[in-house]
């Protein structure tokens, strides 16, 4: 996956890529459709984004929805994994942790 958006009229294959846009924790981040939340946080270099209850950083781990480590809040819904959901336009991702004291 290239972590950059090829523009449609230079993409060699002639996609015609619909751009949408999530935010992480607030931070907008750009994607296009027919990504999962994981691949798009992972197209902007962003690999991290709950925390484990040993104070580890998680993001993807297996990428095909058995392992759990990336799952995150999206849209006030805890616990999603993203590497499963697709992408829609608007789509708020939240991270979450396990730490004593953080939410969950």
């Amino acid at each position: 996956m290239s972590p950059t958006i090829i523009p449609p009229d230079s993409d060699p294959v002639g996609r015609a890529d619909r751009p949408l846009s999530i935010t992480l924790d607030g931070t907008a981040v750009p994607g296009v459709y027919g990504q999962t939340l994981a691949s798009v946080l992972l197209a902007d270099g962003r690999t991290r984004w709950r925390t484990a209850p040993t104070g580890g950083a998680r993001g993807v781990f297996c990428g095909i929805g058995v392992c759990f480590d990336c799952v995150a809040t999206v849209n006030g819904i805890p616990d999603v994994r993203l590497c499963r959901r697709p992408a829609r336009d608007g789509d708020a991702v939240t991270t979450q942790t396990r730490l004593e004291g953080g939410a969950r």
